[in-house]
């Protein structure tokens, strides 16, 4: 049994870990600090691949970010780990190839079933992956940024009712224990 005052812990996970996944990080801490339960979330971010490990957000990441009022100037990039399947009660995919990488990397079925797609929380979202706006210009970075808002703010809407249950077991986002 899960220790109920433990934070729900979730990464959200693109390619890089510079420019989606940081976004919905940033976004998914916000969304649990103005609503009072940013110790109940435990978000980070990580990239499939290693190219980006220890750097900063991509600029037009962090510039888009700033114009919607948040600051991801603490980011660094980070690969995906095995360990971070034990580590995170949910694994957020920003598009379809991160979702079938990390189901090929899951070890068993209770690790694949912590995978989800972002837009899969957000009913208006259109399409099943978030575009890679980095070989991009600026106005692509607030574009996804705007999608990523959308789907985070589903995604926190469905958590919300059991982070402000503390006695709530919040094992995976379908309800099952």
């Amino acid at each position: 049994m899960a220790d109920a005052s433990a934070p729900f812990r979730l990464v959200f996970v693109c390619t890089g870990n510079i420019c989606r996944s940081p976004m919905a990080d940033v976004v998914m801490r916000s969304l649990a600090q103005r609503a009072g339960l940013g110790e109940r979330v435990s978000s980070t971010s990580a990239g499939t691949g290693d190219w980006h490990v220890g750097e900063r957000a991509d600029r037009r990441t962090l510039d888009a970010l700033e114009r919607r009022g948040y600051d991801g100037s603490a980011h660094r990039a980070k690969q995906f780990t095995a360990a971070a399947f034990q580590a995170n009660d949910l694994v957020v995919a920003l598009d379809r190839s991160h979702e079938r990488i990390l189901q090929n990397w899951a070890a068993d079925e209770d690790q694949a079933e912590k995978i989800a797609l972002l837009l899969s929380f957000d009913a208006a979202a259109t399409g099943q992956d978030v575009p890679d706006p980095y070989y991009a210009g600026d106005e692509m970075f607030d574009e996804v940024l705007e999608m990523i808002e959308s789907s985070v703010r589903a995604l926190f809407h469905q958590l919300e009712p059991a982070l402000r249950t503390p006695t709530a077991q919040l094992r995976r986002i379908d309800g099952s224990v």
